[in-house]
């Protein structure tokens, strides 16, 4: 599935690594993607809410709340902590891993891939999504 197909069918997303510093790109990229009519599910283990919603200490946690629901999963963490990542994704039947700008791990996209999932790594998703839909 390409990008333009991904933004277009899929419409709920946890925001892993997610900041309430209004400075950071998880910040505003999360506001961007509510406002472009999304659904978040931001994960971070150091907060209880953002904008106004519930925050998740990890992904199964978000998943465990909101079981079925999360289809891609955005994430704004180091390379080496995506692996990890993944195969929670994998677990909670994600249909999308999502690594923001700056973010590759050829590793943890090939174990993704061959769970059947699509990855994008490197992009990120409010640009994409102004470009194709703005």
């Amino acid at each position: 599935m390409n990008i333009e197909q991904i933004l277009d069918r899929f419409r709920h997303i946890a925001v892993i690594g997610i900041s309430d510093k209004p400075e950071r790109a998880s910040n505003s990229v999360s506001k961007y993607l509510i406002h472009a009519g999304y659904t978040i599910y931001p994960v971070n283990p150091g907060l209880k809410e953002i904008f106004g919603i519930t925050c998740y200490p990890s992904l199964p946690a978000a998943a465990e709340r909101h079981p079925g629901t999360i289809e891609i999963v955005n994430i704004f963490r180091q390379p080496d902590e995506v692996d990890e990542i993944v195969s929670e994704a994998v677990e909670i039947g994600a249909k999308v891993i999502w690594m923001q700008l700056g973010i590759i791990n050829e590793d943890a996209a090939e174990k993704a891939r061959k769970a059947g999932l699509d990855v994008i790594q490197n992009r990120c998703i409010a640009v994409e999504h102004k470009q194709l839909f703005g």
